[in-house]
């Protein structure tokens, strides 16, 4: 076994007290790890389970041996991947654990995988589907539920244990108007989806299960379900209309420490404390004070944690005034004009060190300050996931207003691969409210392209874009209207 990482204790990090969300913790289970036995929730996965009793190094680099914990926590990186009952590379993040299961650090450098403690059974499938829709976050349930009163049969892929995407992390109330559920936190709303797709016998979600090819000639998509460790079943799905609603990865900063245990993106430390109702850090500071930066601090607060500092290297925030003047209540220290000069820490972050910076974004010499922390998170921006829309022959471009590569798209959000359709983060990064009104419109327009649409439908989808270009009107989204400007197909009347 490859020697455990140091400098870990077993403790319990769960939340018991929290002023909006409750976790079901009625059924508990033990997970033994590296030899150490210990107690989780049948509701946990893997990593979260192992973060609740203290364990933050999971891994460690391949060519210097560095300890690495979790980024993401929505299976997008390789920093969760342990040993899982003799099951290399296994990403603990979407794994949900099991009743005595045998949880051990991994060896990058293994020349011989071990053997599994279960026999490896892997089943093919085929199937076919008149929409297939990847991912279940806002756009992916929303469009999920526009199109399922076309009767189409639908499916919908997601790689995580529990569908709602970034929803199931939000706590607070969204604002706005009825169409994007005002008033309503995104937790509920997330809930309110799913159940509501549970009336349509002819829609069905499949939880952790990852697309990991696509076929253009045949218009086939393989995708691998899994049924625990070591259990997997192949899909091979035919459709007529496809939709990518894969959603984004969070990114990093380059500095010293960065890849240190304890360092996270602001998303991954939203699921440990929302969705599973564990505290990532006693101490944190919070790396950008944009909309996530402020909300990710103030939903800290609401979890017990004490946030040290928010700092962002603009000399103004980003966030809507709602949400900078909550954690400005708090009286939680917001830096503009600072940034992260590194991070220190033994197997672990400790302390980070930052300094102000001048008009130029060069350090003003003698500005250093050390702040003792054991967890940093990044809230610097997200990169859309447009991987399986390059593979399926979408046209891409570089978008900078849009957070990276985008496809192109009609204002239908059919992208230009004919019945592909896009939407969401993976279309160019914006907020719940607007991906959710972006998988209105590509599930309808997937509906009335196969023919399966009705009038009520057509007026739907027209209020539907009205309300986005309006949404989009706001001095807010000037950028987000400019980019999308630059990757629109205009269609032939």
């Amino acid at each position: 076994m490859f020697p455990r990482p140091t400098g870990q204790s077993m403790q319990d990090r769960r939340i018991w007290e929290h002023p909006i969300l409750k976790w079901d913790r009625s059924k508990s289970v033990k997970l033994n790890y590296n030899g150490q036995e210990m107690t989780a929730y049948t509701n946990e996965t893997i990593a979260a389970a192992l973060y609740a009793a203290g364990v933050v190094a999971f891994t460690r680099s391949g060519y210097l041996h560095r300890s690495r914990g979790p980024f993401c926590m929505i299976g997008k990186c390789s920093q969760c991947m342990m040993r899982v009952d003799g099951v290399p590379h296994v990403r603990t993040c979407i794994t949900p654990v099991d009743d005595g299961v045998l949880v051990e650090t991994d060896n990058p450098h293994d020349s011989e995988y071990p053997t599994p403690r279960y026999e490896l059974k892997v089943e093919k499938q085929e199937v076919s589907y008149d929409f297939v829709i990847v991912g279940a976050g806002p756009a992916g349930l929303s469009a999920a539920l526009s199109a399922a009163p076309s009767g189409m049969r639908i499916a919908v892929l997601d790689q995580s244990p529990y569908p709602g995407g970034q929803l199931i992390k939000q706590t607070h109330k969204f604002f706005g108007t009825k169409e994007s559920f005002a008033g309503t936190r995104g937790v509920d709303i997330a809930r309110n989806l799913v159940s509501w797709l549970k009336d349509y016998q002819n829609v069905e979600i499949y939880p952790m299960t990852q697309v990991v090819g696509y076929f253009p000639p045949e218009g086939v998509l393989m995708a691998v379900r899994a049924d625990g460790v070591g259990k997997y079943k192949v899909m091979m799905i035919r459709a007529n209309k496809f939709l990518v609603a894969a959603g984004a990865m969070e990114r990093t900063l380059a500095f010293p420490g960065n890849d240190l245990p304890g360092i996270m993106g602001a998303g991954s430390a939203q699921t440990l404390m929302n969705v599973f109702g564990i505290r990532p850090a006693d101490d944190v500071m919070v790396i950008g004070a944009g909309n996530v930066g402020v909300i990710v601090a103030y939903q800290a607060r609401q979890a017990g944690i004490n946030v040290k500092a928010v700092i962002d290297i603009l000399p103004k925030t980003a966030a809507y005034l709602v949400h900078a003047a909550k954690i400005r209540r708090m009286q939680i220290p917001v830096l503009m004009e600072h940034t992260i000069k590194g991070a220190y820490g033994k197997d672990s972050v400790e302390s980070a060190v930052i300094y102000q910076v001048d008009k130029s974004f060069k350090p003003i010499e003698g500005s250093e300050k050390e702040i003792k922390v054991d967890g940093i998170w990044m809230a610097v921006g997200l990169s859309p996931s447009t991987e399986l829309l390059e593979k399926m022959g979408a046209r891409i471009k570089f978008v900078p207003e849009l957070g990276g590569y985008v496809p192109y798209r009609t204002k239908y959000l059919e992208t230009s691969v004919n019945g592909v359709y896009v939407a969401g983060d993976a279309s160019g990064i914006e907020e719940a409210s607007t991906a959710m009104m972006e998988g209105r419109i590509a599930g309808i327009s997937a509906a009335i392209s196969s023919g399966r649409g009705t009038d009520s439908m057509v007026e739907e989808r027209r209020k539907a874009v009205e309300w986005l270009d309006l949404f989009r009107e706001s001095p807010d989204y000037k950028r987000i209207k400019a980019g999308i400007s630059k990757v629109l197909i205009e269609e032939v009347a």
